[in-house]
């Protein structure tokens, strides 16, 4: 279990220090804010879709290690999925981050299930799903800041 935790914590450790799909997107269908107050994390996630599918994600902003490692892997793990592929796996990780510790992830999680983890520390599940809500409102056309606090 220990060299499992110890992995998560390398994939995590690379994806903040060498985030994927850091960029801003020219010609973005959707185009969302996202702000956690608690640790200054910040983010403005870039989303292209063609009818239902969504074609490609980027993000730009700063923040700590889990939010800017949650974000780059959100943006791999949804291109090519649809909306609504997209908000079962919002819903399957928002549930794999406040759940039990010890629980197993949903296999369909893949990647994102180095961040089963985060369940143990409630103050990091509010880094680790901002991504994922300023995606929702995104995705819902919500004009609004997403915000983890109050």
């Amino acid at each position: 279990m220990d060299d499992l935790r110890e992995l998560y914590q390398e994939v995590i450790l690379d994806h903040n220090r060498h985030p994927r799909n850091f960029s801003a997107m020219e010609g973005a269908s959707a185009k969302a804010e996202g702000y956690n107050p608690l640790c200054g994390d910040q983010l403005t996630l870039y989303l292209k879709s063609e009818g239902d599918q969504i074609k490609d994600l980027s993000f730009q902003g700063s923040g700590c290690a889990i939010s800017k490692a949650s974000a780059s892997l959100m943006t791999e793990a949804l291109k090519g999925k649809s909306k609504q592929e997209a908000l079962e796996l919002f819903k399957k990780f928002h549930h794999m981050v406040t759940g039990s510790v010890g629980e197993e992830p949903d296999p369909s999680l893949g990647k994102l299930a180095v961040f089963a983890g985060v369940c143990e520390y409630p103050a990091r599940v509010k880094c680790a799903s901002l991504a994922w809500h300023t995606l929702k409102n995104a995705l819902e056309g919500k004009g609004e800041v997403a915000k983890t606090e109050g």
